[in-house]
């Protein structure tokens, strides 16, 4: 199937010379139309339209600029991977933009780190190089339309736009009424970041599968030594919240 880009509006008109000669308004607008399409076509189930729209955004410039963007502006843009390499210039911020591509990419192993919990536990946290970052932010751009059109509507976890406030004031609603439920029951899932089963991942969430695999088989690095990642996703990973909504 083909998808004209000029019917989707994503490509820029003027490309950029360079990182300051961006126009993120019309990045933001172009990104944000091929969401609205990809959210449509998942709506009315068409779902190799779906493939072949998110396949299209993924290539498109102006989608690898937003994905630059959002991982060298976040709070982890100063965190290495195993790689020891930052974006942390708009020369190497630029040229990070053509290594977003799909052939020939390989996902590196991630970092190992352990941060302190409140409980006086750790949790331990996989950190991607800056170019896996990137592509799954790149990626993610594809997929939230997807889960966000298909989630169950009084989800709250791990939701744009939604926050711990619109899901209390949904309980209110839902438990003052005369014929509301008597009992509130919590759950939490031990470990789900941890177990969630790649073959499931890999059978269930619609995005590019080899991708995927890459980032579930990438293994981790903890004192010097590879490890095998046989389950899970790593809690640093940009795109492994959203897997949780499908």
């Amino acid at each position: 199937m083909r998808v004209s880009s000029r019917k989707t509006g994503s490509a820029l008109s003027h490309p950029p010379a360079n990182w300051h000669a961006v126009d993120w308004r019309r990045v933001e607008r172009n990104v944000r139309g091929m969401q609205i399409r990809i959210a449509k076509t998942t709506r009315e189930g068409d779902w190799r339209r779906v493939k072949a729209l998110q396949r299209l955004l993924t290539r498109t410039l102006s989608a690898k600029l937003y994905a630059v963007r959002r991982v060298t502006q976040n709070q982890g843009a100063r965190t290495v991977g195993v790689d020891r390499e930052l974006w942390d210039s708009p020369e190497s911020r630029w040229e990070a933009i053509g290594r977003l591509k799909r052939r020939g990419y390989k996902a590196l192993p991630l970092r190992r780190v352990f941060i302190p919990k409140a409980n006086g536990k750790e949790r331990p946290l996989g950190i991607p190089t800056m170019r896996d970052r990137a592509m799954q932010a790149l990626y993610l751009l594809a997929l939230e339309p997807v889960a966000e059109s298909t989630s169950d509507p009084n989800s709250y976890g791990f939701r744009i736009n939604r926050s711990a406030a619109d899901a209390m004031s949904q309980i209110f609603k839902t438990m003052c009424k005369r014929v509301s439920a008597q009992w509130v029951l919590e759950a939490d899932i031990k470990g789900c970041f941890d177990w969630i089963n790649h073959e499931w991942l890999i059978a269930n969430v619609p995005m590019d599968k080899g991708i995927l695999q890459k980032w579930l088989r990438a293994g981790l690095i903890y004192k010097g030594q590879l490890q095998a990642t046989e389950a899970g996703t790593p809690q640093g990973g940009i795109i492994s919240p959203t897997f949780w909504l499908m």
